[in-house]
């Protein structure tokens, strides 16, 4: 897929990731095995704000949760996916989430019905706990209806 973009000051920031060491590595896999993704022969770099992943992911989707786990940790400003995955699929959008945006606002702009938000929010889980809590900057996966 390549190298993604995020903001660096945006994201879950409980850690410290922007610091070249294995320490911080390890905490990002911890975090993705927590999620329960998926993902055999996973490995994690950290390049300055550069986050380098490796791995073969079960299916699309946990590859793209993967990215967008990394990717949203504050500090980290890129993710470089070299991760395969097992079952092929077309890629879901990516939406930087904007300020006084919601749920119901991204669905009516990508799929023309603000009822469709559950399917965003479903899209995205685990990383989003809940419907209504989403931040500016935060970048979520917008699947493919």
């Amino acid at each position: 897929m390549g190298l993604f973009s995020f903001l660096k000051g945006a994201g879950d920031n409980s850690i410290d990731s922007a610091a070249e060491n294995k320490t911080n590595a390890a905490s990002l896999v911890n975090v993705i095995q927590s999620n329960g993704f998926d993902v055999t022969d996973l490995d994690v770099e950290i390049d300055g704000d550069t986050a380098k992943v490796w791995g073969t992911a079960s299916d699309q989707a946990t590859r793209e949760k993967v990215l967008l786990a990394l990717g949203n940790t504050k500090g980290i400003a890129n993710v470089e996916d070299n991760m395969t995955t097992a079952v092929p699929a077309p890629e879901a959008k990516f939406h930087t989430v904007q300020s006084g945006e919601s749920l119901s606002l991204i669905a009516k702009k990508y799929y023309g019905n603000a009822m469709k938000y559950n399917d965003i929010f479903e899209a995205n889980q685990p990383l989003l706990k809940d419907v209504n809590k989403i931040y500016p900057g935060q970048v979520l996966r917008i699947p493919n209806l």
